[in-house]
C-alpha cells in the first residue's frame, strides 16, 4: 500500500487480489498507485508468474508495486477460510482466471455476495463471462488477431502484424479499474456492491475505436496503411536527413501551414493534392514528393520548424531516448523503487495527475511472495502456532 503525508484518494479501500499475467494486475495496480490497500494472493511456493516470468524481472516487479503478499493455497478448507474472513471485510475483489475457475474454487461472486454484500467483484477473461468463447483461453496476442488489429497493423500487403505492446492486456486493465471505481461510486448511493466485468475482446475492439465506427456506420473495412494515418492524408512517419520524424499536417489549414514552413508552397498550386480527398486519392505521388522534402533537414530542424509553425510533430524515439526526454523528465513517469533485495530500481509510474492529490515521489516495492502472510493472518486473530499449523498443512 502507498503511504504518503497525505492520503490518497484510496486509502481506505482493501482489495483481495487473486490476479495473474497482465491484465488483472494492470487494474490492481491502478487501485494500489492511488492508495487502496491490496493484498496480492498467491499460492504457497510461488516464485515465477503465472506466464513463468521471473519475479525478479522487470515485468513482474512493474505490476505488482504498492501490495502486500499473503500466500494461500485456496484448494484447501483452511485457505477457503481464510479468503473468505478477508472477504467479509474487502471492499474488491480481482480475478482474472478462465471464466469457469473462479466458481470451481468456489470464490466466484455470487459466493463473496453471500458473505459481503458491498463487494464490488471484477473479472477480466479473455472473452467474456458467459457465450459460446467463454471458457476459452485468451492472451493479448490472440485478442489482437480476432479483434481486428492485426489485419489494420502493418504495411499493405505484408500480412498482419501485431503491435509491440500488450495493448489489450493493458487497456482491459485500465477499464476494469474504471469500472471498479465506478462501483465503488454507485454503491455510496445504493449500499450494495455488483459484479464489473470486461474481456480482452471487448478492450481490443473498444480500443479500434474510430476503426470499428467506420464499418458500423458506413461498412468500411479499414486495411493495412503502414506508417499513413488511415483517413487523414499528409500525416504519417517520413525520414529526415539523420532519422525518422512523424508529421500530421492534415487538413486544409495544417497542411497549407506545413507547405509554407517547408519551402513547399508548389504542392499547394499543385492540382492533385489542393483538397483532402485529392491528397488521399493521389497519395502515393504525395508521398514521394514529401520524401524528398523530409530529407533536407534534421530530425530536430525539422522540429523547430513545425513547432513554430504550429504542425503537430516529433521523432521516432527508441525507448532509452523516450525516457532521457526532457519533457518526459519533467513528468517524472519513471518512478524510483528501493527493493530490499535488488536494491534501487525505477518502475513506470502512473500518467493521471490530480491538482489536490500529487503523486508519491516513491512506490513501495514489490513483495515476495508471502512476504506478509504473517502480518495479514496475525491481523485475522490467528497466532504463531496457528500460522505455523497452516504451514504445516499447505494453507499458507
Amino acid at each position: 500500500m502507498t503511504t504518503t503525508p497525505r492520503p490518497l484518494p484510496l486509502n481506505g479501500f482493501s482489495v483481495l487480489d487473486l490476479t495473474a499475467h497482465r491484465a488483472g494486475p494492470t487494474a490492481v495496480r491502478q487501485l494500489a498507485d492511488w492508495g487502496a490497500d491490496v493484498i496480492k494472493i498467491e499460492a504457497p511456493g510461488a516464485g515465477l508468474d503465472a506466464t513463468g516470468s521471473r519475479r525478479d524481472g522487470p515485468d513482474f516487479q512493474n505490476l505488482h508495486r504498492n501490495k502486500r503478499s499473503l500466500t494461500l493455497n485456496l484448494k484447501t478448507p483452511e485457505g477457503l477460510k481464510i479468503f473468505f474472513d478477508l472477504a467479509k471485510k474487502a471492499d474488491v475483489v480481482v480475478e482474472n482466471y478462465k471464466s469457469t475457475v473462479k466458481h470451481k474454487l468456489g470464490v466466484d461472486y455470487e459466493a463473496v455476495k453471500k458473505v459481503n454484500p458491498r463487494i464490488v467483484y471484477g473479472s477480466i477473461s479473455g472473452f467474456g463471462q458467459d457465450g459460446p468463447y467463454a471458457g476459452r483461453a485468451g492472451v493479448d496476442q490472440i485478442a489482437q488477431g480476432m479483434g481486428g488489429l492485426m489485419s489494420i497493423t502493418g504495411h499493405a500487403g505484408g500480412g498482419p502484424v501485431r503491435v509491440g505492446i500488450a495493448i489489450n492486456d493493458t487497456s482491459a486493465g485500465l477499464l476494469l479499474a474504471n469500472a471498479i471505481v465506478l462501483a465503488l461510486l454507485e454503491r455510496e448511493r445504493s449500499g450494495e456492491g455488483q459484479w464489473v466485468s470486461t474481456s480482452l475482446i471487448e478492450a481490443q475492439i473498444y480500443m479500434l475505436d474510430f476503426q470499428a465506427a467506420r464499418y458500423l456506420m458506413r461498412g468500411e473495412v479499414a486495411g493495412q496503411e503502414g506508417n499513413n494515418h488511415p483517413t487523414a492524408p499528409g500525416t504519417g512517419m517520413f525520414q529526415t536527413a539523420d532519422g525518422y520524424i512523424n508529421i500530421a499536417a492534415s487538413g486544409d489549414s495544417l497542411w497549407e501551414r506545413f507547405c509554407k514552413a517547408a519551402g513547399a508552397t508548389d504542392l499547394l498550386s499543385n492540382p492533385d493534392f489542393t483538397s483532402p480527398a485529392l491528397r488521399t486519392r493521389n497519395r502515393p505521388a504525395l508521398n514521394a514528393r514529401l520524401a524528398e522534402i523530409m530529407r533536407a533537414r534534421t530530425n530536430d530542424q525539422w522540429v523547430a520548424l513545425m513547432d513554430k509553425a504550429g504542425v503537430p510533430c516529433g521523432p521516432i524515439n527508441t525507448i532509452d531516448k523516450v525516457f532521457a526526454d526532457p519533457q518526459v523528465q519533467h513528468l517524472g513517469i519513471a518512478k524510483p523503487v528501493d527493493h530490499p533485495k535488488y536494491g534501487a530500481q525505477k518502475v513506470v509510474g502512473q500518467p493521471i495527475h490530480l491538482s489536490r492529490y500529487p503523486q508519491p515521489d516513491k512506490l513501495q516495492h514489490t513483495p515476495d511472495a508471502g512476504e506478509h502472510t504473517v502480518e495479514v493472518l496475525t491481523a485475522l486473530g490467528y497466532n504463531a502456532d496457528a500460522i505455523a499449523a497452516l504451514r504445516a498443512k499447505g494453507a499458507v
